[in-house]
């Protein structure tokens, strides 16, 4: 059963901390097999890849077939339906105007002393995208990923998605075709990543790589982390739900079963002023279940890691929101704007009674890859910046250098780095 909570209960701080604290990822131990599986695609390249590829995906692959040809991609985006696309489509165009927002201004100014200063923003060159393959996929991923890399100015994007026995989704082709990627390689897991991060004869390193995985993805991308950069290192997803009387119970019953149907540690919390309210959407999440065709795996996650927990303000609410710092934050109120400001800790939130999470994941415009596992306290989900790189302008005239020498000479000779100082002084004869 879901753990239920009242914060006036004289255990709730320890129930709670419990909380916080529980494990929702895998304890198995793969670190080990992923270093030797990078090790390994370093060694042996390409045969590495199709090696490992056509053992842990059943597949067929050769170096000569690792990556799909645009008559493949052409084929399998002719058959998703009229509406598919149509769907997809809005997707990308939504999607799209939204982190053309994001896109920050190079900036660059003279001081008071005359020195130039500024910024200037410029992108990555090469992004390698890992998409969760097979006929459970997520186009949307493609999408996500995809779009703000090509918005950011990154001119190539190599996709990576495994086929198990050789199945792939045709709408995963398609919405990589509607974002512009022609770049795409039938493989998956650790092996990809390291592809990827080292290159291969086959395919050419990239700078960074972004995109959801198993344990053993995420694994391999903190692994390579340095070689190249990565997104973020996702945990299992999440969704917290702060409700008053004005919610409707089924509503919000079907928002946290949305969730747990993720699986793989999905997590799906209530937090309500309202013990009836907790009633009854405890009643009716076991009433929905029953409707859902794949109840099973939603079942498991709501009964192993779902909470349901009574507040008594939604000020309280708020600073229990903000300790858990949950992936996705729904405010199911009449006017959530009461409590958004109170709201510092959230990969993204919710507005209202019409804005389920669901919109989110697909057409909403903002990004669906967010930061887990309480990560949203110090990291910001996927968006536009995650492409760009910053630097730094400095310049100074004559005039200028000599306003700032003696004090720079100064640190330099407190740090014992004469030649430093020397760098400068020289400049001014001095």
């Amino acid at each position: 059963m879901p753990l239920r909570l009242d914060s006036a209960d004289a255990d709730f701080e320890q129930r709670f901390s419990q909380l916080l604290a529980g494990k929702r990822e895998s304890s198995q131990e793969v670190g080990d097999v992923v270093a030797a599986i990078i090790a390994d695609v370093r060694a042996r390249g390409d045969d590495a890849v199709v090696e490992l590829t056509n053992r842990f995906d059943r597949a067929n692959v050769t170096a000569e077939s690792l990556r799909f040809s645009q008559d493949e991609i052409d084929e399998a985006a002719a058959r998703v339906t009229p509406d598919v696309r149509a769907a997809l489509q809005v997707a990308h165009d939504r999607i799209k105007a939204h982190h053309e927002k994001q896109k920050p201004q190079d900036h660059i100014y003279t001081d008071a002393l005359g020195v130039t200063l500024g910024t200037r923003w410029t992108a990555v060159d090469a992004v390698g995208i890992y998409v969760p393959g097979g006929l459970a996929s997520y186009p949307s991923s493609v999408l996500m990923n995809a779009v703000p890399a090509r918005v950011a100015g990154v001119e190539r994007i190599a996709m990576v998605v495994p086929t198990p026995n050789g199945q792939l989704a045709a709408a995963i082709l398609a919405a990589a075709k509607i974002a512009g990627i022609s770049e795409i390689y039938r493989i998956g897991g650790a092996q990809a990543v390291a592809a990827l991060a080292y290159g291969t004869a086959s395919i050419a390193r990239v700078d960074k790589v972004v995109g959801p995985g198993n344990a053993y993805v995420a694994t391999a991308k903190r692994q390579v982390f340095g070689q190249v950069g990565i997104d973020m290192i996702a945990g299992p997803s999440e969704v917290l739900v702060i409700a008053d009387g004005s919610a409707n119970p089924a509503w919000v019953a079907a928002d946290l079963i949305a969730q747990a149907e993720h699986g793989a540690g999905a997590q799906s919390i209530l937090l309500t002023t309202e013990k009836g309210l907790a009633d009854a959407v405890a009643a009716e999440v076991d009433r929905q279940l029953n409707l859902l065709p794949k109840q099973e795996i939603a079942r498991e996650g709501w009964e192993s890691f779902g909470a349901i927990i009574t507040v008594a303000s939604l000020n309280e609410a708020a600073g229990l929101a903000n300790r858990i710092a949950s992936e996705h934050v729904e405010l199911a109120l009449d006017d959530p704007q009461v409590i958004l400001p109170a709201i510092r800790h959230a990969g993204a939130i919710f507005l209202g009674h019409h804005t389920p999470e669901a919109i989110g994941d697909y057409v909403g415009g903002s990004n669906h890859v967010l930061p887990t596992a309480r990560s949203a306290r110090f990291a910001s989900g996927l968006g536009v910046l995650d492409f760009l790189k910053r630097t730094s302008i400095l310049g100074c005239d004559p005039i200028s250098l000599g306003a700032l020498a003696e004090a720079a000479v100064t640190i330099a000779e407190v740090e014992a780095l004469d030649g430093h100082g020397r760098s400068i002084s020289i400049r001014l004869n001095r």
